[in-house]
């Protein structure tokens, strides 16, 4: 099994050229905001770690958000209780498809939280930063201070690509991103 990593900027298109691909996908930001809906351990930990922040399950965005824009330490409790949880997923959803010819890993801090592995291939999403920020603008939950935060836990872009095997310039056209991931997907396999 060929293990395909998608990164690149926050709102640059990750996972969306992810989905191009047609293989199975590990959607991290999915399984955060399901460990948010239903993990009782989460819930617990996030409580005796943040107790003013959190009241019941399901961990509410908007409570989320708060901590984070009020103390970027809260932002490094949050990742150090929700990572070990996404890395248990992500060795679950490996598991359950080792027989796929690729899979796909939609993951925005695989390089910062070290999941990737030797053989992976790792392909950057680059886009321009006036699309990219005019586009997360318009998401109905924008914060730039929390945007901000979320940033500063990144790797450089510059580090990022760096370590790539590909670079998608992603335009916002679905027909060159299509015929993009084509031209990897034959390159790979």
């Amino acid at each position: 099994m060929i293990r395909i990593a998608i990164v690149g900027d926050i709102g640059s298109g990750k996972s969306h050229i992810a989905k191009l691909f047609n293989y199975p996908i590990f959607n991290a930001d999915l399984e955060v905001s399901k460990i948010y809906r239903t993990s009782k351990q989460c819930f617990k930990d996030l409580k005796k770690k943040l107790p003013k922040y959190f009241s019941s399950l399901p961990i509410k965005k908007k409570e989320i958000i708060k901590a984070i824009v009020d103390s970027e330490k809260n932002l490094k409790k949050i990742t150090k209780t929700v990572h070990p949880e996404i890395r248990k997923k992500l060795n679950i959803f490996l598991k359950n498809n080792k027989k796929e010819e690729a899979v796909i890993l939609d993951i925005p801090l695989l390089l910062e939280n070290k999941l990737n592995q030797k053989g992976d291939i790792i392909i950057f999403i680059q886009s321009k930063k006036t699309e990219v920020t005019k586009r997360l603008k318009k998401r109905n939950n924008f914060n730039l201070n929390l945007l901000n935060k979320f940033k500063k836990i990144q790797l450089s872009l510059s580090y990022k690509k760096k370590k790539s095997h590909f670079i998608i310039k992603n335009n916002f056209n679905n027909k060159s991103a299509k015929i993009k991931v084509k031209k990897i997907i034959k390159k790979i396999l």
